[in-house]
């Protein structure tokens, strides 16, 4: 693809929730607009390479959308109420004869507002997810179906379905105040998580990665940061996105092979990122309002400042997790701690904790915790156990590059030659 098509496509993302948020709060309809914005960013993914970009970027795909909308609704004949309520809100001369890049943009940003429509607590994270890429994401349906490797029949179900969740509980383009805004900004933070991490290592499919995810998610929570600046935990998950996500060009093999930490070529690492991620994280932590994903971004910064993984400093990343389990119960948390305890106080007090923890039904069979028992047994010098973890750890995961790794370690020890 050309640089024109990525310039116009960085673009089109960048204004998608502008536009969709300016549809709303004149239309009111979340579902029918957010079509119309969708059909509006098709017309211009189309034309803006070929004709260049119209004065006004934004207004044209305001006045598109608009007219594509007001077009739709026409159509509808057993809609005939919601038309004439459109004619009454919208002026004929907007309509026809003002050129699509005329229209003065409002200065008003509803993409926070957004971000909280998308993320309505009645619908399911997957649904939260997959409403979120498409409406402030500007992803089309099509390729959130290819992200998350399912048929784009079943995304286009599972957007629609959210899309009419929202419709029927009437929720509103609106800034929720309060302990209500707070939990609303945290169920964003949660969604904007979830599509990093399925970014960073899928859940299925042969690749480790899908790098479109993570950027998006990196691209989201920048803006949300821009949008809540004086949030702490914003700021501490975009510094853990890029703590992490600088890791990404050392984490497959030529041949896509998973590396683990420890091996990977810290030379490869992007330390660009991770510049930004510890100069984020410093700043964030002194201001007092420390939580889990700046403890997080602080576990990263250690891991990503060490010139070689025995530099780590592993009582510096114990003490973090000691402080991260404060925050209440979290199997991952405790299996991370798990493994730092086996690095400061050896392998066999690391195995202790995984014991423990097999009695956590979300954790009792997961390839993680069984991938972590097989390491430390091989540090142990139990080879032959842990070669019986790896391969129960291996049939347990969805993602090929995994299975493989974990295959091949167990491989290894049972054919040392």
């Amino acid at each position: 693809m050309s640089t024109a098509h990525h310039d116009v496509e960085d673009l089109l993302r960048e204004l998608a929730p502008q536009v969709l948020g300016t549809l709303v709060r004149r239309y009111g309809a979340f579902d029918t607009c957010e079509d119309a914005v969708q059909e509006s960013l098709l017309a211009a993914a189309l034309q803006w390479p070929e004709t260049g970009l119209p004065n006004s970027p934004q207004s044209w795909l305001v006045t598109v959308a608009s007219r594509k909308l007001v077009d739709q609704v026409r159509s509808e004949t057993a809609r005939r109420r919601r038309e004439d309520a459109l004619a009454l809100a919208t002026p004929q001369s907007a309509l026809l004869a003002c050129a699509a890049d005329d229209m003065p943009a409002s200065d008003r940003d509803d993409s926070l507002a957004l971000l909280f429509l998308c993320c309505h607590p009645l619908l399911s994270a997957p649904s939260q997810i997959a409403l979120t890429l498409r409406a402030v994401g500007g992803l089309t349906t099509a390729q959130i179906a290819a992200a998350f490797l399912v048929p784009e029949a079943t995304m286009a179900q599972r957007i629609s379905r959210a899309k009419q969740a929202i419709k029927t509980a009437g929720a509103t383009l609106s800034l929720p105040e309060g302990s209500d805004g707070a939990e609303r900004l945290a169920a964003v933070r949660h969604v904007l998580y979830l599509i990093f991490n399925e970014g960073y290592t899928t859940t299925g499919g042969t690749d480790l990665t899908a790098p479109e995810l993570s950027a998006e998610a990196i691209r989201l929570t920048r803006l949300l940061q821009r949008l809540a600046p004086e949030d702490t935990e914003t700021a501490g998950l975009l510094a853990l996105m890029l703590l992490t996500d600088a890791r990404r060009p050392a984490r497959t093999g030529p041949h896509g092979e998973m590396v683990p930490l420890a091996e990977q070529d810290r030379g490869r690492w992007d330390r660009g990122l991770i510049a930004e991620g510890v100069d984020l994280i410093s700043r964030t932590l002194p201001r007092g309002q420390v939580g889990p994903y700046q403890l997080q971004a602080a576990i990263a910064a250690v891991h990503d400042e060490a010139a070689h993984a025995e530099a780590t400093d592993w009582p510096q990343i114990l003490a973090l997790y000691d402080l991260l389990e404060q925050f209440g119960p979290n199997p991952m948390v405790s299996l991370n701690r798990a493994i730092a305890v086996a690095m400061v106080q050896g392998p066999a007090a690391g195995l202790d904790l995984l014991a423990k923890l097999e009695s956590d039904k979300r954790l009792a069979h997961h390839h993680r915790l069984l991938a972590a028992r097989a390491h430390l047994l091989e540090e142990l010098g139990q080879h032959q156990a842990a070669a019986r973890a790896y391969r129960e750890a291996a049939a347990r995961t969805a993602s090929a590059p995994e299975r493989r790794h974990l295959t091949h370690r167990a491989n290894r020890l049972e054919n040392p030659a």
